[in-house]
């Protein structure tokens, strides 16, 4: 083993749109990119030169990025550095298992029809690469012939399977439960999600690790006065307004958010104008708009797409607080973005949120329209709320920091890889991010 860690990380990201995973992955490679206190080197796999051209000015003097081809022979045997490896479950050599290699994913999968997936292996590119561990950020895992890092981000499919189609049912039911057994360390947002994984899956404990992202907006300029004049000026936004940003998934709700409005506007006599960000997913989109049309609410609400980042910055200085009816969320980055921009916030009490929130946001009941209508009215006229929300926020966002998720990942690849931990690796694995305050942790280690 040599001196130098050195981490690959497969970025396989969707340039030009704003689903949770592609901003995780910009900002954890910005966020590791900035560690100058370690000798790990990171090479970063993209598979398109787009994704590359993404991520170059989020990388730093530590990584490399490199763009995923075949090797000439199309390697089987998955060969790391002259041995072959393979941690968790298999601890013996996988060359010659690994034309059996569906008959294994069987063994450790749900039994599944004729059609069901097969869990991808490694065609050897990165064990070419001389890394120590791989990382695969997305919900993909392959299986590689290294130390791997899973992050499943979370088991949606298996609370509200109605808004997935059954290949997509079938795809997560034998690529997760794959990953989550199999990888070394299974990383996920919060202890909710965690305790998910452990249930669900079988899962223990030990293996899966807490680690929360920061504000994934952070890596862009903070807006200056002229360009919040600018970015007004582009998407024509009127104030005050309140702002949510989300992919027009099911579960993310807006239709009840809709409603809300409808009902505030028809029951309250108050007119609360809605600016929404986030690409547009096809499938839904076509209900939103029936429900725009229904409800009369074409002149209050605006639905942007997706946004670039700086823009999306502006956005939520300009807006008076982050309405997030979601239904599911294992850890909300919108949440983070709206503290860091000293925006009060408005958020479900589903799954995740009231543990990541505590005591920093107005909860309500998403599925019900009036308490989602009751607390947009409350924050919207009550400035007192405003500003009390407004500075539990920025005391809760001191414990979700970039540098520091970014140090927790590469105490995670040190450990999977075997190298020495430093004290402050040990003191960030320990430590409970969700529940215990940075500053309570630091005044006990």
């Amino acid at each position: 083993m040599s001196g130098q860690l050195k981490v690959a990380i497969a970025a396989p990201i969707t340039p030009g749109t704003s689903g949770g995973v592609a901003t995780f992955i910009m900002g954890l490679v910005r966020a590791l990119g900035r560690l100058h206190d370690g000798p790990e080197i990171y090479t970063i796999v993209v598979e398109s030169q787009q994704q590359l051209d993404c991520l170059k000015p989020h990388s730093g003097a530590n990584q490399q990025l490199v763009l995923k081809t075949s090797l000439p022979n199309q390697d089987k045997r998955m060969r790391a550095n002259g041995r072959i490896t393979f941690p968790g479950l298999l601890k013996c050599a996988l060359g010659p298992l690994l034309p059996a290699a569906k008959y294994i994913q069987r063994l450790i999968c749900t039994p599944a029809p004729r059609y069901w997936p097969e869990v991808p292996i490694s065609d050897g590119f990165y064990e070419s690469l001389g890394c120590d561990v791989v990382h695969n950020p997305t919900q993909n895992f392959v299986l590689y012939a290294l130390p791997t890092i899973y992050n499943p981000h979370d088991l949606q499919h298996l609370h509200y399977p109605q808004f997935f189609n059954h290949a997509t049912i079938a795809w997560r039911e034998t690529i997760y439960p794959a990953g989550c057994r199999l990888a070394h360390t299974v990383v996920v947002g919060s202890q909710w999600a965690k305790d998910d994984v452990v249930r669900q899956y079988g899962v223990s404990p030990e293996k899966v690790q807490v680690i929360p992202e920061g504000p994934a907006t952070q890596s862009y300029p903070e807006p200056s006065p002229e360009f919040l004049v600018k970015v007004k000026y582009k998407y024509q936004l009127e104030e005050p307004f309140v702002v949510y940003p989300a992919v027009t998934w099911p579960h993310k709700n807006h239709i009840r958010l809709l409603e809300a409005l409808a009902y505030l506007r028809d029951n309250c006599g108050l007119t609360v104008r809605l600016v929404c960000t986030g690409s547009l997913y096809q499938d839904f989109w076509n209900q939103i708009e029936n429900c725009i049309d229904q409800l009369k609410l074409r002149p209050q609400v605006k639905f942007l797409g997706f946004v670039p980042g700086e823009d999306l910055r502006a956005i939520y200085r300009l807006s008076q607080c982050l309405v997030e009816p979601t239904l599911f969320e294992a850890c909300s980055l919108p949440i983070f973005e709206a503290w860091l921009e000293g925006v009060p916030v408005a958020c479900s009490n589903a799954t995740a949120l009231p543990e990541q929130v505590k005591n920093a946001a107005l909860l309500f009941e998403p599925r019900d329209v009036q308490s989602v209508a009751n607390a947009i009215r409350e924050i919207a006229t009550d400035s007192e709320l405003r500003r009390e929300l407004r500075s539990r926020g920025y005391q809760r966002l001191e414990d979700f920091d970039w540098e520091r998720t970014a140090k927790a990942y590469r105490a995670v690849y040190r450990r999977a890889a075997g190298f020495p931990l430093t004290e402050e690796d040990c003191w960030l694995l320990k430590w409970n991010w969700m529940t215990e305050p940075q500053r309570e942790m630091e005044s006990r280690s």
